[in-house]
């Protein structure tokens, strides 16, 4: 349950005045998004789930957010962000590289793949692509620190964050459009908007979130 927007549910302003045919047309798409085929072969893939896992991990008393799979349609895609970091590859040619790289770190440090390895393992090898300590063959001279920073951190959290499962935990209404914020200071809300639940007031808020649109 979500304990600051308790009982909030953003998919109910689909048919509201929030949201116009492009908005839900952009909502339905992220959430059909496919969960096995796509840009990246098996172990990739595995990969990147793993890498998911450890950067944004989910509660348990919800569905996950199919993060890997929102990266993978992005990278199928080919949507960049309009800005490339010069030390990388494009899209297409970074997350295999830097996926490949890391499972074969693993398999040097562990005989492993990085899928398979302890939580513990995976957050080792992790920090050390961060602090760009990992440096092999398979890198092809890619900064570690550049694929961590650019692409695991920016395209796994906007992956997480873009979905309507994290705008229920953000109180967040989605892309308001045609009706817009209006209120934009700070602890302002717009009528419409989700109340968050303080100690002691979870029930007014809940109620108070049945109502949004």
């Amino acid at each position: 349950m979500n304990n600051r927007y308790p009982d909030y549910d953003v998919l109910r302003k689909r048919q509201g005045p929030s949201w116009n045919e492009p908005s839900r047309q952009v909502v339905d798409r992220r959430l059909a998004v496919p969960r096995e085929h796509g840009f990246f072969n098996t172990t990739q893939r595995r990969t990147l789930e793993a890498l998911c896992e450890r950067i944004v991990p989910q509660p348990t008393d919800r569905p996950p957010i199919p993060v890997a799979a929102l990266v993978q349609f992005k990278v199928t895609e080919g949507r960049g962000d309009g800005y490339r970091d010069a030390r990388l590859p494009p899209l297409q040619q970074a997350w295999p590289l830097g996926l490949d790289a890391l499972d074969s770190e693993a398999q040097q440090r562990h005989q492993c793949c990085f899928a398979a390895l302890a939580a513990a393992e995976q957050d080792a090898l992790i920090a050390a692509m961060q602090r760009d300590e990992l440096n092999g063959d398979a890198w092809q001279g890619v900064p570690a620190a550049a694929f961590f920073s650019h692409r695991v951190v920016h395209d796994i959290s906007a992956a997480y964050y873009s979905h309507p499962t994290a705008w229920n935990e953000l109180g967040f209404g989605g892309p308001a459009s045609p009706r817009g914020y209006v209120r934009l200071a700070e602890d302002s809300r717009d009528s419409w908007e989700a109340a968050e639940a303080h100690p002691g007031e979870e029930a007014k808020a809940s109620k108070l979130n049945r109502h949004v649109r």
